[in-house]
């Protein structure tokens, strides 16, 4: 069976799944708090795979305030679903919880499998809104549109149509969409939930509506902005680089993860927030909380799961500019980015969709291949 004909296999024992209410079940454990701690204490140590390093200094304070083992491992999306799908099939978990940003993927292979189950402390139902909960998410991480200070007053564009002009042309730098599945399922949230804002924001540039061939407002924006020559990367630190990097007469503009920011103290850079932006300043995905099913340690992966959803848990990650779903946990004020003030003009992630996004990657990919030009 190829590649393809799997995918669609999968998104749609998904969508069934999801119909019948077992999306994301629930590991069984101790639920209270109290009880949960020492149900915990009887197990061995756990370990915890996450994309970012920060996941190292979360489990080292979740071992401080419990004196109960945990290890984070710096693991990427696509590495966690390969491990957390073999290890389950060898009946060899090694990871017991996933930290995992690839939404879409979870959703069509590693929970209707059953590889992975989703968990909800009761006593955080009321914090995590309901989007957010089945299944859960801990956060929601931001990709921004940015430019660099020592060069420009204020970002130099207002307009998300302009930089598929002439002027642009060569000048706007992103991750490679051939290469970071999250950026295919934007272009696919933007044409199922935002395309009207997409050809508002053209109307209101060029004072006249969008005339295109294309089946969407969003394909026709995407189909532009390949053609106009973008400097693609191969992950956030050249795309800072080339935006804020001191010195430069021409800069790029682009498109960037929050968490870059940080090189403005780190680097020297100039990384400046579009927050005028329009139709919005970036664009959101979320970071599930999932725990193997085959865990050895079930309780211990719930309280950490517990932990990571409070303040002390999820604090390294909101440094980088990560948006906790929990609403009672605030943004740290010195958040190198700014987000928190223009976060109501993100393009928010609606998981509701996400088995299409990854049914339509594929769709998505050749598209921008086809249309992408040097």
């Amino acid at each position: 069976m190829n590649k393809m004909i799997s995918a669609k296999r999968m998104v749609k024992l998904s969508a069934l799944a999801l119909a019948v209410g077992l999306g994301a079940p629930h590991v069984r454990a101790a639920d209270d708090l109290n009880a949960l701690i020492e149900a915990a204490k009887k197990e061995k140590p756990i370990s915890v795979y996450d994309s970012t390093g920060k996941i190292v200094e979360m489990a080292e304070g979740f071992t401080k305030k419990y004196g109960l083992k945990a290890t984070g491992v710096k693991v990427s999306a696509n590495n966690q679903l390969e491990m957390i799908i073999r290890e389950s099939q060898a009946d060899n978990v090694q990871g017991d919880v996933a930290l995992i940003t690839d939404t879409p993927a979870a959703l069509a292979q590693l929970l209707p499998q059953g590889f992975v189950q989703s968990y909800l402390p009761d006593d955080m139902k009321a914090k995590i809104p309901s989007e957010f909960q089945n299944p859960l998410a801990i956060s929601t991480n931001a990709n921004v549109w940015a430019y660099n200070t020592e060069v420009y007053d204020k970002c130099p564009v207002a307009n998300l149509w302009e930089i598929t002009e002439p002027k642009w042309k060569g000048k706007v730098a992103l991750v490679d969409p051939l290469t970071k599945s999250t950026y295919t399922d934007w272009f696919n949230q933007m044409e199922k939930h935002a395309d009207g804002k997409v050809a508002d924001a053209y109307k209101a540039l060029y004072g006249k509506p969008l005339q295109t061939k294309e089946k969407s407002a969003s394909a026709a924006w995407i189909k532009a902005v390949a053609a106009n020559a973008p400097l693609l990367v191969d992950g956030d630190d050249p795309a800072s680089e080339a935006i804020g990097a001191p010195g430069q007469k021409t800069p790029f503009f682009g498109l960037l993860s929050s968490a870059k920011f940080r090189d403005n103290k780190d680097k020297g850079y100039k990384l400046g927030l579009c927050k005028e932006l329009q139709p919005w300043v970036g664009w959101t995905y979320t970071k599930l909380g999932l725990i193997a099913t085959k865990t050895k340690s079930p309780n211990m992966a719930k309280l950490f799961i517990r932990y990571v959803l409070t303040e002390e848990g999820i604090t390294p990650q909101m440094k980088d500019g990560k948006l906790p779903t929990n609403i009672d946990v605030k943004m740290p004020a010195d958040e190198p980015s700014g987000l928190v003030a223009v976060s109501n003009r993100l393009f928010a992630y609606d998981a509701s969709t996400g088995l299409a996004d990854f049914e339509r990657r594929e769709e998505w990919q050749d598209f921008w291949r086809l249309n992408y030009s040097k």
